[in-house]
């Protein structure tokens, strides 16, 4: 698989659209999308193969006008160029007289830069038969692991993703691919059910079926371990985070607080701790299409801006926020490379896409045999945030509990974790040498705005109320 030809042939129009347009705008930008995605789904009942959620193809168009910035979106672009462009101005007019509702910021910068990018995509050997051939395999060796599974559901979620961006001194195109698979059991210990889930992720068809098999085990024995765990006693307690729940922390505490949209709006505290300590000083903080490889790793954002690897906490010191174009351009910085949008149809935002501590340089035993009484943590189940005024809570699937050192077999769950943003990352005493991301999740602005993230970083140490 390659790069869209849909995108190609809309490549000269592109630029013809640009040139037009460019006769009323300081500044015009052009994003083409066509990503294309599939669901393939088994149970104990059911298959199916569909369309994935991710799909979309078409248009926006960003234009500055000396002022401000506008946008217009449209499925396809062909046809009577000046038409069009017309029509399009028309449009701008009709917003400018809305001037209460205009932000005033400079023109953006337009680096030339002509570029391709493409990473190896395996999704063309393998028909959509034999993936369904597989799926069904791996949900029969889970089932066959015990009576007590009333249903496995196996799910590959395969997508790729085509984007050309050309403005006057800019044309790139990128092409990229990614499977979340998945494996979810549902189990039954007398009158008690629980579910537990497994999954694994690549760029590579290949590879997320062939590892996929490895997790069936871990799958059943969480089942059996869950059906047995009894309800947390609240309290404050030594934590080890183990790296999808240290991701959670990084993706809620300091991922939302810094997306630097939020600055502008004056709704994130963090805007006015930029210099200042807001961590323990051995925590180190990153985010970036660049900054590892993972499901939100792109090679330029939805402003045509290339990824880029930001340090956002450094030695404890909140160094960085992350922006998108706008509102780097209004607040003065440089574009971070993370201007993301759910579709063409939607606005771009400053959004997280690989968000995680660094690793440190302790390890995990020793971190474990250091906590007299507390849990170690697991699994990201989902968090929250309150950007202005700092307050953080993620709940994991489950706990187990550490007494005298030592991970004992009693677990607990669910575990919900909430507190001070800078009192939970400044109580970080310990941070393991290891290091993992998970890349198989996605994020909403609020309730709505949802694209691809990837979280993780090490195992942390820190002390935090538990419920």
């Amino acid at each position: 698989m390659s790069f869209s030809e849909f995108l190609n042939s809309r490549r000269q129009v592109c630029r013809a659209l640009v040139k037009e347009l460019g006769r009323s705008f300081a500044y015009v930008g052009i994003l083409g999308s066509d990503v294309r995605s599939t669901a393939i789904r088994v149970n104990r009942a059911t298959s199916d193969i569909g369309e994935g959620g991710a799909a979309e193809c078409g248009f926006v168009i960003k234009m500055h006008n000396g002022r401000a910035f506008f946008e217009y979106s449209i499925d396809d672009i062909s046809g009577d160029i000046p038409t069009l462009a017309a029509r399009i101005t028309e449009a701008v007019r009709t917003e400018q007289s809305l001037t209460d509702r205009e932000i005033s910021v400079p023109l953006p910068k337009d680096t030339p830069l002509v570029k391709s990018f493409e990473r190896p995509c395996d999704f063309e050997s393998f028909s959509d038969e034999e993936l369904l051939a597989k799926c069904v395999e791996i949900r029969d060796a889970i089932l066959a692991k015990s009576d007590k599974l009333l249903n496995a559901t196996v799910a590959l979620m395969p997508f790729t993703v085509s984007k050309l961006f050309i403005s006057k001194n800019r044309e790139l195109d990128q092409f990229y691919s990614w499977v979340n698979a998945m494996a979810v059991a549902v189990y039954r210990e007398g009158e008690k059910m629980v579910m537990a889930r497994e999954g694994t992720y690549s760029n590579l068809m290949a590879e997320a079926i062939s590892t996929l098999p490895d997790h069936i085990d871990r799958l059943v024995t969480k089942c059996e371990k869950l059906a047995t765990a009894k309800p947390i006693v609240p309290g404050v307690y030594d934590v080890i985070t183990d790296p999808s729940i240290s991701g959670l922390i990084a993706h809620e505490a300091f991922g939302h607080g810094v997306e630097m949209d939020q600055f502008v709006k004056d709704r994130a505290l963090a805007k006015y701790y930029l210099g200042n300590y807001v961590a323990s000083p051995i925590c180190n903080m990153r985010d970036g299409a660049a900054a590892t490889f993972s499901t939100a790793s792109y090679f330029f954002d939805d402003d045509g801006v290339l990824a880029q690897d930001t340090q956002i906490i450094k030695d404890g010191i909140l160094v960085s926020g992350i922006s998108d174009l706008v509102s780097a351009t209004e607040l003065g910085t440089e574009p971070t490379g993370n201007g993301r949008r759910e579709s063409y149809k939607r606005k771009a935002y400053s959004r997280m896409t690989n968000t995680f501590f660094c690793p440190g340089n302790d390890k995990l035993e020793d971190m474990i045999a250091s906590i007299k009484h507390g849990y170690m943590l697991f699994e990201t189940n989902n968090g929250m945030e309150d950007p202005k005024n700092w307050q953080i809570q993620c709940t994991a699937e489950y706990g187990i509990e550490i007494i005298d050192g030592k991970l004992t077999d009693n677990y607990v769950s669910p575990v919900v974790m909430s507190g001070s943003v800078p009192e939970l990352l400044k109580s970080i005493s310990m941070v393991s040498d290891d290091f993992k991301i998970i890349g198989s999740g996605s994020c909403g602005k609020g309730y709505k705005e949802w694209v691809r993230v990837s979280d993780g970083g090490p195992a942390l140490k820190v002390r935090v109320k538990l419920a």
